[in-house]
């Protein structure tokens, strides 16, 4: 098997999905409200060492209770850094419960008036913090942007009174969990290939046996039969590269802890990406069959080309099929992550709501249809890495295919 094609494209997908995701930002209204009373911190001790985790206190106290939204959106939407768990400790002075966020900090790129500056996400000291005239704002259920402000710690304002914000190239937590992905994919293909190196002309086994599984089923059941025999050979280290990707991203979205957990194809960007790859492989590889079909449908009447309702309808079609690739991978891993993490939240909330022992008995419901609904979404990340390339592989076969004659 030749794996060369595959490995590139493994990383031209990481490039483009990283770079997806971190475009994904939602403008800041210039009416955002900003954390008041920050003040710069230079050294946090994580310039040096990207593995090292950043210790993070919570000087601000919180009102007690679980903000179902913050936790829910919290764990979709990307952020700057990658949250690992908290933990409560109490001051010896003040005797105040202080919370501690420890998180693995991520490198910040930004690019202000066309200067570059690059350091971690701990410099911002989980928000609480201003960083070379750059402020963290946002988080929990709203979605982190990085502001600029000056020296007083005000927001800057531009001519028409909107907060100023840098072009921001970030490597957040859904690029990272990206390129991670890519990583592993790229070791697990590599480990196949050097069995079948070592085990030439025998029966495959480990990790060999289940990426062999996986190729021949992608390859059998739904590239040649989608394509035909005769161009699917082409297009295959483009499909595999595209399953293999969604599928092991889907699984790892669903494992609770580092290096996984990233909602990587609950980000539309991400989607939006991989349906747009999907959409230029489409129409470039068009045949002029395909497009006389689009210009010149066969079997209609002449006053409906002529208007031209059904050539109108053919384009409108060609960019409404990777809008529905798009949307259809990003609403269903989205859905099934909000459905989980919405059972769990609903023990704290009648835990705070009603009392413990209420919370308690909840939660012996909220942990089983929890487990039942994270088996099905297993399934569910088979299922939609099969819809996806087999409707890429549709839509590239229908570019494709030759005129059948009727003799």
């Amino acid at each position: 098997m030749k794996y060369g094609k595959t490995l590139f494209l493994l990383l031209a997908l990481a490039a483009c999905g990283a770079l997806g995701a971190q475009t994904n930002i939602a403008p800041l209204a210039s009416d955002t409200v900003v954390p008041a009373g920050t003040v710069a911190i230079d050294s946090l001790g994580f310039d040096s060492d990207f593995a090292q985790l950043a210790a993070i206190d919570e000087n601000e106290k919180k009102e007690e209770g679980v903000d179902p939204a913050a936790v829910i959106f919290g764990h979709i939407i990307d952020v700057h850094s990658w949250h690992m768990f908290d933990y409560k400790s109490v001051d010896k002075e003040t005797g105040d419960t202080v919370e501690h966020a420890v998180a693995i900090p991520l490198p910040v790129i930004l690019i202000n008036n066309g200067h570059i500056d690059m350091f971690w996400s701990s410099k911002f000291h989980h928000g609480h913090a201003d960083y070379k005239g750059y402020r963290l704002v946002g988080g929990g259920a709203e979605k982190e942007e990085i502001i600029c402000v000056d020296e007083e710690g005000n927001p800057v304002l531009d001519e028409e009174g909107n907060v100023v914000k840098p072009i921001d190239l970030s490597i957040s937590k859904i690029p990272a969990a990206i390129m991670i992905i890519c990583l592993l994919l790229i070791i697990l293909i590599m480990i196949a290939k050097n069995g079948y190196k070592k085990r030439e002309n025998q029966a495959p086994k480990g990790i060999q046996s289940l990426v062999e599984m996986l190729v021949v089923f992608v390859r059998d059941s739904i590239v040649r039969p989608m394509i035909g025999e005769k161009h699917y050979e082409k297009y295959l280290p483009y499909l595999l590269t595209l399953f293999f990707f969604i599928f092991f991203t889907n699984i790892m979205g669903l494992i609770p802890f580092f290096p996984a957990g990233a909602n990587v194809t609950g980000n539309i960007a991400v989607t939006g990406i991989l349906a747009i790859i999907t959409f230029f492989i489409t129409n470039l590889s068009g045949n002029k069959h395909y497009w006389i079909d689009i210009f010149n449908t066969p079997g209609v009447p002449a006053w409906l080309k002529i208007f031209p309702l059904m050539p109108l309808i053919e384009v409108v079609g060609m960019f409404t099929k990777p809008i529905v690739l798009m949307i259809r991978l990003f609403a269903n891993m989205t859905a099934g992550h909000i459905v989980v993490l919405g059972l769990i939240v609903i023990i704290f909330i009648m835990s705070n709501a009603l009392s413990v022992g209420v919370g308690g008995a909840m939660s012996v419901i909220s942990v089983l249809f929890s487990v039942f609904i994270s088996v099905l979404e297993c399934l569910v990340a088979y299922i939609q890495a099969f819809v996806f390339t087999m409707l890429s592989a549709l839509y590239i076969g229908m570019a494709v295919a030759e005129p059948v004659h009727e003799h």
